[in-house]
């Protein structure tokens, strides 16, 4: 159990656009910017902030590329001539 387990607030719930929304008491601040929603049995909701992955988490739950996708092999006669090339 956190410090915040036996902390009850009362919380506004207002109209934003076509959804509902709760303020979120200072008490129970959080550094998230997404959370999880779930409705339990009981129909009580059930809210987590949802942990931001770094890069490197992005980047490895990506699949590998197919070969197919992979920069075609070049030769020379691909290439434009060095004299059209200016630097």
């Amino acid at each position: 159990m956190n410090e915040h387990s036996q902390v009850i607030k009362i919380a506004q719930v207002f109209n934003n656009g076509r959804s509902r929304a709760i303020r979120i008491p200072k008490e129970f601040e959080f550094d998230a910017d997404q959370v999880e929603i779930r409705m339990d049995e009981d129909g009580d909701l059930i809210v987590h902030p949802v942990k931001r992955r770094t890069l490197l988490e992005v980047l490895a739950s990506l699949e590998p590329l197919p070969p197919e996708d992979w920069m075609p092999e070049l030769n020379d006669d691909d290439l434009p001539p060095l004299k059209d090339v200016n630097f």
